[in-house]
């Protein structure tokens, strides 16, 4: 349920309508807009009978919300976020973010000579992952801690922020200590403990849509994160899987303005993972700009053919920098 209050509504009624809603055993969110305050109710199971706030001082009407997901829908919160990343900003009318990095760290000499490609080609944050959930047991699972550091230094030197993924709560505490951003995969997006634990903090996630994941199961996950007070949620489409074999995955370009549509948080596209094959990683980028993404997270390796983990996904320097040029053509079709 969202209450919409009055244009003059003053200070001391958003706080009766706060304290009555609270009084009936459910949580109050203030949502201040640029004409008005709204608050949203969740915590219910049900339909909940407004009679008791409808009649408030103040209240101008009341919205009944039937979806999963409030907190991250437009009905509680018509603005769109922007997500802060240090001076970064990321969601609403800024320009599209470009996202980029290797699959794995895997030696200071890899991710340190990426880092400073990515930055030069037009980058503004350096990928990386330090802990790898692969298919297979004997796969390279990532270089741990040592591989978090490398990455942060990397970043540090090149005047980028991380993003890296965090996949369960134990290492939560030390991922953290040195990404700028978390990374929920796409297989832990229904990891609700998880999504509770990092919903706790204050530092941005970057949430992937899992393999098989309804539009609303994705942003029920989303929910997850903002119900704890954790406001700063970036999400990522990377494809989903279908019937069709010819790529990784299937990328679902028309959720980005569905999701713009019916949530304000930022969303982008991960062509890397969405189609597995490199050569179709621009092109891809490229739509997922015209359809209205706020970033591109793409793979780039020194040396594609010799990398332990989604090689053939990655791009090399030259064609990651071809891309970022070919791109800044795209950009004004995103508005």
């Amino acid at each position: 349920m969202l209450i919409v209050m009055d244009k003059q509504a003053r200070q001391e009624q958003v706080d009766e309508v706060v304290a009555v809603v609270e009084s009936l055993g459910y949580q109050a969110k203030v949502i201040p807009g640029a004409d008005r305050v709204a608050i949203g109710v969740v915590g219910n199971q049900g339909y909940i009978d407004d009679t008791a706030v409808s009649r408030l001082t103040g209240v101008s009407h009341v919205i009944h919300v039937t979806k999963p997901y409030k907190l991250v829908s437009r009905g509680f919160h018509p603005e769109d976020t922007v997500v802060s990343v240090g001076e970064l900003r990321i969601g609403g009318d800024q320009p599209p973010v470009i996202i980029a990095g290797p699959c794995s760290v895997e030696s200071e000499e890899q991710i340190f000579a990426t880092a400073q490609a990515v930055k030069k080609a037009g980058a503004v944050m350096l990928r990386g992952g330090a802990f790898k959930p692969r298919t297979g047991p004997h796969n390279f699972q990532g270089l741990g801690e040592t591989g978090l550091r490398l990455l942060s230094e990397a970043g540090r030197e090149a005047g980028l922020p991380v993003v890296t993924e965090v996949m369960r709560i134990g290492q939560l505490e030390l991922v953290s200590r040195y990404a700028d951003v978390l990374q929920i995969g796409a297989r832990n997006m229904q990891n609700f403990d998880l999504l509770k634990e990092v919903g706790l903090l204050d530092k941005p996630v970057l949430l992937k849509r899992g393999m098989c994941a309804s539009i609303d199961e994705f942003l029920a996950a989303a929910e997850y994160i903002l119900v704890a007070g954790n406001q700063q949620v970036i999400l990522c489409e990377r494809g989903i899987r279908t019937f069709e074999t010819a790529t990784r995955n299937t990328m679902d370009l028309a959720v980005v303005p569905l999701i713009k549509e019916q949530s304000h948080l930022p969303i982008i596209v991960d062509p890397s993972h969405a189609t597995g094959k490199s050569s179709l990683v621009p092109p891809m980028a490229a739509a997922g700009i015209v359809v209205g993404a706020h970033g591109v997270m793409v793979e780039v390796h020194p040396r594609p053919e010799t990398a332990l983990s989604d090689g053939l996904q990655s791009l090399d320097f030259a064609a990651f920098a071809a891309m970022m040029r070919s791109l800044e053509g795209y950009l004004p079709a995103s508005g």
